[in-house]
């Protein structure tokens, strides 16, 4: 006899039904001079890219979003202002992960680079430096990079939610 499967065993990918026709992934007007282009890859414990992931970035006070998928080579891109330090915490965006195989979404955070208050957020901190660099963006071409790696030896640095 078998059993039916129900929502909680199985896994998508079901965010390109409905989240993902329309991107909305300007959380500034790229005309705003302190607009920044963001983008960056989905990856899976292989290095191979997850093409039908879903992105989400918030910033710190959750008062703007923005949401992209993953195109067919894992790639996503936001539009971007850095938010204010807060106290002893850097400018950060705060990222939920969502792709096939996660039961949950995943959150981990976006810094900035070249920041001064970097050096004394708690978070990173309390961070090795390979675990710090997970998290840091990359100026690469006038724009940011962050990749996002599911699992293995780079695997990004994840937070209880």
């Amino acid at each position: 006899m078998s059993l039916a499967k129900t929502p909680s065993q199985t896994v998508g990918p079901y965010y390109a039904i409905g989240l993902t026709r329309r991107d909305q992934n300007e959380l500034a007007s790229p005309a705003d001079a302190a607009a920044l282009r963001l983008h960056g890859q989905l990856l899976d414990g292989d290095r191979r890219p997850v093409n039908d992931g879903l992105i989400e970035v918030w910033d710190r006070v959750g008062k703007r979003w923005g949401r992209s998928g993953t195109d067919a080579d894992g790639r996503f891109s936001f539009v971007v202002t850095k938010p204010d330090a807060d106290g002893a915490e850097a400018p950060r965006l705060d990222v939920f992960v969502f792709a096939r195989g996660l039961l949950r979404h995943q959150l981990t955070r976006i810094y900035f680079p070249g920041e001064p208050a970097n050096d004394t957020d708690p978070v990173l901190s309390a961070l090795s430096d390979d675990e710090r660099s997970t998290l840091v963006a990359q100026a690469e071409d006038g724009a940011l990079r962050f990749d996002i790696h599911l699992q293995g030896g780079d695997q990004t640095v994840f937070f209880a939610h």
